[in-house]
């Protein structure tokens, strides 16, 4: 089933695949990486029980898209590209870091689709 049947599916039934939460992968964030994330995500869009609910459906959702190496690679990128300084210009620039940054980009417009 591609992606965009997923979201339909869940959007329109808020119902998805058969076993779609236990893909290979989808357990390999460590519990403090998903609680650094809701944490951050809760500071951003309010720190309410609905603020937490979304949050942690947001990271349940990138876990279930991107594998957790390919989620710390796009994060760490990310941070490198805010640092000023002629040796980060090679993570603004490069194109595998653009793929793994479109990825995680994806990833979190899908989350934001399906849980916001």
């Amino acid at each position: 089933m591609n992606r965009f049947a997923m979201v339909l599916l869940v959007a329109l039934f808020g119902v998805g695949p058969v076993g779609a939460q236990t893909a290979p992968g989808y357990n390999d964030y460590p519990t403090a990486a998903r609680a650094d994330y809701v944490f951050a995500c809760m500071a951003v869009n309010g720190r309410t029980q609905d603020a937490l609910q979304r949050c942690s459906c947001s990271i349940d959702v990138i876990a279930s898209v991107l594998p957790y190496d390919d989620y710390v690679s796009a994060e760490a990128v990310l941070r490198l590209r805010n640092t000023a300084g002629e040796r980060y210009v090679l993570f603004r620039d490069s194109q595998p870091a653009n793929v793994i940054v479109a990825e995680l980009r994806r990833a979190q417009a899908e989350a934001e689709i399906l849980c916001f």
